[in-house]
């Protein structure tokens, strides 16, 4: 299956089993320790991996802000094209890069869209394949470099729906969203940089009439994920 060039995979290579033993051994510190104070990152692996094993264990799923002081996730109405997005609910991912985009963009500075998405795909009966990504802010917003430091939350996943799978011609489609329609207390966080994020280089500019326009005519379209 051929996707377009804007979809891109986790950087290479993934971790080692030693590194991914590390992984656990900080993960289950950070879990006894709660979510008071930030995981105390030390390890020379990237944090976004780390991030990364914690989503991929399942149990977990990750939300990325830029206020490092929450200590409980109320439901919201976001303002959301997609059905699925359009309810009130706490909203996680269940992988580690996806929510370090919202992490490290600083919103409240620099007004501005958002189009970005993280999916795995299959054709017909096969398994479905490895995460794909795509990040994109308003264009006028992106030339002002609007990062800032954010924390990734990491939530207990049992009050989570995952998104239902999408059917995209013959191309079977999971994006990686889950919504819990209760209150949501975080067991864990972690302090991300904007250097943290493999793919800062990488986040496109978008025309905000054009992306509205395409929105109205299909607010169901793929590959959008759309905020305002």
């Amino acid at each position: 299956m051929k996707l377009p060039a804007y979809w891109m995979t986790r950087p290479a290579p993934p971790p080692d089993r030693r590194t991914s033993a590390s992984f656990d051994r900080l993960l289950e510190q950070a879990l006894a320790n709660g979510p008071d104070e930030p995981i105390d990152y030390r390890l020379e692996a990237p944090k976004w991996q780390f991030l990364c094993h914690a989503a991929d264990r399942g149990r977990l799923l990750l939300h990325g802000s830029g206020d490092p002081v929450i200590s409980r996730f109320e439901p919201r109405q976001p303002d959301d094209n997609s059905e699925f997005g359009n309810r009130r609910a706490v909203f996680a991912a269940g992988d580690g890069l996806w929510p370090m985009y919202y992490a490290i963009l600083h919103r409240d500075r620099h007004p501005m869209s958002l189009i970005n998405g993280c999916a795995r795909f299959a054709n017909g009966n096969e398994r479905l394949g490895e995460p794909h990504y795509y990040f994109s802010i308003s264009a006028q917003a992106l030339k002002q470099q609007p990062w800032r430091p954010g924390t990734v939350y990491l939530l207990p996943a049992g009050t989570f729906e995952l998104q239902p799978r999408m059917q995209v011609g013959n191309v079977s489609v999971q994006l990686a969203q889950w919504a819990s329609p209760v209150p949501v207390t975080p067991v864990a966080k972690l302090t991300v940089q904007p250097a943290d994020f493999p793919f800062l280089d990488q986040i496109h500019g978008h025309d905000d009439e054009r992306v509205w326009t395409r929105a109205a005519a299909d607010p169901e379209g793929f590959p959008w994920h759309e905020e305002a």
